[in-house]
């Protein structure tokens, strides 16, 4: 039987032999890393991550008494009419609010550097074509943690002036410094990594580890689990401001859920491609 030779196609899938044709050899940028290069890796983006924000906080320090200012200055006047007042409980409290506050300017105001270093670190896994969609999610990594600390600052006030509603006309509250800070940094950062998680939900589907499936499927979890975390992160008797931070998070994990569909409907559609062509050529 004389042999006949098949067409080859151009389109066909990396790291797939086509029969008369070599294998493609990977580009350098698809290539595995071994386990060392990826600790290597993660070593780098650690230290330029910390140096950062060592960075930003030492500009923070700078700034700490005007910062402190604008965040007391509220809580200050609600006081006034709620018998409430914020102390020093210590010699060394005051330096000590200073730093908490420095390393929270650093935090939030080097989130674009430590959060790209996050993609940066986790992006060589997927393939090139893939990379050019993280970028977009880089850009909105930023602004979302941002928004996140932003809406945690706004509720902040309030928050604070319900808590104090509950102690009785004869009392007086004595707010420490310490406690005041930590309970405002607390809220803030939270919010902003929770506005970022959805965005790592998407990451995780685009390398294959999360499926649109997956996500739809744990709707109920996730909303209980954000339920939880607004009722943690805010007063319970404070419905409005549990609201406003949870309507837009279950947004943003449909919304995931969404970009993810999208993406598990184009690999689909990219791999019965390319099995009908195979198909094809075996005929």
């Amino acid at each position: 039987m004389a042999e006949t030779s098949l067409p080859m196609s151009s389109e066909a899938p990396a790291g797939r032999a086509t029969p008369g044709r070599k294998r493609r050899k990977p580009p350098a940028d698809e290539r595995r890393m071994s386990l060392g290069a990826h600790l290597i890796e993660l070593r780098k983006r650690l230290i330029i991550s910390g140096l950062a924000i060592f960075l930003g906080a030492i500009g923070g320090f700078l700034v700490a008494p005007l910062v402190w200012e604008l965040l007391s200055t509220p809580i200050m006047k609600i006081g006034e009419s709620q018998n409430a007042s914020i102390n020093y409980t210590g010699i060394t409290e005051a330096f000590d609010t200073n730093i908490q506050i420095a390393f929270l300017v650093g935090i939030v105001g080097t989130s674009p550097i430590w959060l790209y270093q996050i993609w940066a670190f986790i992006v060589p896994a997927l393939l090139r074509k893939e990379r050019r969609v993280a970028l977009a999610f880089v850009g909105s990594t930023i602004p979302l943690f941002l928004a996140g600390a932003t809406l945690g600052a706004f509720i902040f006030p309030r928050t604070v002036t319900l808590l104090l509603s509950f102690a009785p006309d004869d009392f007086s509250t004595l707010l420490t410094a310490r406690y005041f800070l930590d309970f405002f940094i607390k809220l803030v950062l939270a919010m902003g990594i929770a506005f970022v998680l959805p965005v790592f939900l998407v990451l995780l589907n685009f390398v294959g580890i999360l499926s649109a499936k997956g996500i739809l499927n744990g709707w109920r979890v996730a909303i209980l689990c954000i339920v939880i975390f607004t009722a943690l992160a805010t007063p319970a008797a404070d419905i409005l401001a549990m609201f406003m931070l949870a309507v837009p998070m279950v947004a943003l994990y449909f919304a995931a859920a969404g970009v993810a569909w999208l993406h598990d409907r184009r690999v689909a559609q990219r791999i019965a491609s390319y099995e009908t062509e195979i198909g094809g050529l075996a005929v």
